[in-house]
């Protein structure tokens, strides 16, 4: 997938965190107070004042991140989150880079038991967005309640995930840096926290119908996505390593978007990005690709064009801490 969904869901910031959770309330949940340290930033000398990206981005692909996700990982999840011992206030799920609030809407639900979500982003309007929007309720019925946090999520402070039962992201991995995924790594082994890492790219697209472009197009674009030390669909492969070095249990499962007629929307907006990036990394593709573009384009429309996405998920589970 172009990440521009993930470019959109994970800008650059610096943040700030709120210290207490005695006023959070089902559903929403305070932003950080001025003055209170930060415990997350992505890069040193990233401007205050980056663009906000719009929310209609991250709703359109909502449905179909939710049907992508790979099920299967989540029984051993549940069954490593059931041994965990006993906090007030339930499991504490760090979300991070949220958006929206998709993946909380989306995995709270299906985790049993009374949850206290801790959502990540840099920009206030989406972090207000995904409080109200968030889950408020467990599988079991049992409460769930929300506070957020501003900042952006690579360079954890050793604290920043104290406490933690579990480190949650959807389209991050692939917008980092080794060194970034490594810091990410040490930061959920050092808080003995499991990972659920979804949606990362996986640098492979197929239409039902090929056209001779669609190969020049996808190796451009993954080029596009490796640039200024980017991982883009190396990102499962790197975070595996760097998980596992930290001595946890790996598991990668896939998680495709499988886009047709009733998906048309996303589908063109995902196309423009797709198409758009590969021409910004090889301009001589442009002509052709302005061509490919609109017949592609006018497919979709007619409800005449199938695509598959590729996506992985990534499940990593820490070693159980010895009694």
């Amino acid at each position: 997938m172009t990440d521009i969904a993930a470019h959109e869901e994970h800008p650059v910031d610096h943040g700030t965190e709120h210290s207490g959770t005695s006023d959070v309330i089902a559903g929403a949940g305070p932003v950080g107070r001025p003055g209170e340290r930060a415990t997350v930033r992505l890069r040193e000398g990233a401007p205050d004042d980056a663009p906000r990206y719009a929310p209609e981005w991250l709703q359109l692909r909502e449905p179909a991140d939710a049907d992508a996700r790979a099920l299967g990982l989540l029984e051993p999840l549940a069954k490593r989150l059931a041994e965990l011992p006993a906090q007030d206030g339930g499991l504490v799920i760090h979300d991070l880079g949220c958006g929206t609030g998709s993946m909380g809407r989306w995995l709270a639900a299906r985790l049993d038991g009374a949850q206290h979500w801790v959502l990540h982003d840099r920009d206030p309007y989406l972090l207000h967005f995904a409080a109200v929007a968030s889950a408020r309720v467990a599988a079991d019925g049992s409460r769930v309640t929300v506070e957020t946090r501003r900042g952006d999520v690579a360079r954890l402070t050793p604290d920043a995930l104290g406490g933690a039962s579990l480190v949650t992201a959807s389209a991050l991995l692939d917008v980092l840096t080794r060194a970034e995924v490594e810091t990410l790594a040490a930061a959920c082994a050092g808080a003995g926290s499991p990972a659920l890492l979804t949606l990362s790219v996986a640098g492979r697209v197929e239409f039902a119908s090929a056209d001779p472009l669609d190969a020049d197009l996808a190796e451009a674009f993954n080029a596009h996505q490796r640039r200024g030390g980017l991982l883009g669909p190396d990102a499962v492969a790197a975070a595996g390593e760097a998980f596992a070095g930290h001595g946890a249990t790996v598991r990668v499962s896939p998680s495709p978007w499988r886009l047709g007629a009733e998906q048309s929307a996303l589908t063109a907006q995902w196309l423009r990005g797709w198409v758009g990036a590969a021409v910004e990394e090889r301009p001589g593709l442009r002509t052709r690709a302005e061509v490919y573009l609109r017949d592609r384009l006018a497919a979709c429309e007619a409800g005449e064009l199938e695509v598959v996405v590729h996506h992985s998920d990534l499940l990593a589970l820490p070693r159980p801490v010895e009694a």
